[in-house]
C-alpha cells in the first residue's frame, strides 16, 4: 500500500527515523493544525465561543501556575535556609575541631582525631545532602500536584463546555 506524501507528518515514525529536526515543517504543521482557530475570531457572532468562559478558564490556569510557582519558590527558600544552617553548623564544627587539634598530644593522636573528624564530617555531609534532596523532592511534588490538578480540571471544564454545546445543538 503506497503512502500518501501530501499528508506526511514529521511526527510519523515511519517517515522520521532518519530525519533531523525540520523546524519549518513543524511550523507548517502547527499553522495547519490551528488554522481553524482564526475562523473563530473572523466572525464572532457565528462562533459559539463564550468569551467569559474562556477568560475564566485562562484565569484559573494562571492562578494554578502562580500557586505552583509559589510552592517552588517556598521550596527554594527552604532549601537555601537549610543550606545556610548546614554551612553555619559546619563552620562551628570546624572551629571546634581546629581548637581540639591544636591541643592534641602526639602526631599520631592528631591523625586519629583528624580521621575521626573526617568520618563525622562525611556522614554529616551525606545526611545534609539527603535532607536537601528531600526538600527539593517535596517542593517539586507540591508544585507538580498543583499543575496536575489544574490539568485534570481543564479536561473536565472543556468536556463540560463541549457537552453543553452538543446538548444545545441537539435540542
Amino acid at each position: 500500500m503506497a503512502k500518501s506524501t501530501t499528508t506526511t507528518s514529521y511526527f510519523d515514525p515511519e517517515t522520521t527515523s532518519s530525519k533531523t529536526a525540520d523546524f519549518a515543517h513543524w511550523q507548517a504543521e502547527f499553522t495547519r493544525a490551528f488554522a481553524d482557530f482564526s475562523k473563530l475570531w473572523s466572525n464572532p457572532k457565528a462562533s459559539n465561543l463564550d468569551v467569559n468562559w474562556l477568560l475564566t478558564y485562562q484565569r484559573k490556569n494562571f492562578e494554578a501556575l502562580t500557586a505552583a510557582n509559589q510552592r517552588a519558590f517556598e521550596g527554594v527558600q527552604a532549601f537555601a535556609k537549610a543550606q545556610a544552617e548546614f554551612v553555619r553548623e559546619a563552620a562551628e564544627e570546624l572551629q571546634k575541631v581546629a581548637k581540639e587539634l591544636v591541643g592534641a598530644g602526639s602526631p599520631e593522636d592528631k591523625l586519629v582525631k583528624q580521621a575521626s573528624v573526617a568520618k563525622d564530617a562525611f556522614e554529616t555531609a551525606v545526611a545534609n545532602a539527603n535532607e536537601l534532596a528531600g526538600l527539593v523532592q517535596k517542593s517539586n511534588a507540591e508544585a507538580f500536584e498543583v499543575i496536575r490538578k489544574r490539568v485534570v480540571e481543564n479536561f473536565d471544564e472543556v468536556k463540560a463546555a463541549l457537552e453543553t454545546k452538543v446538548t444545545k445543538k441537539a435540542a
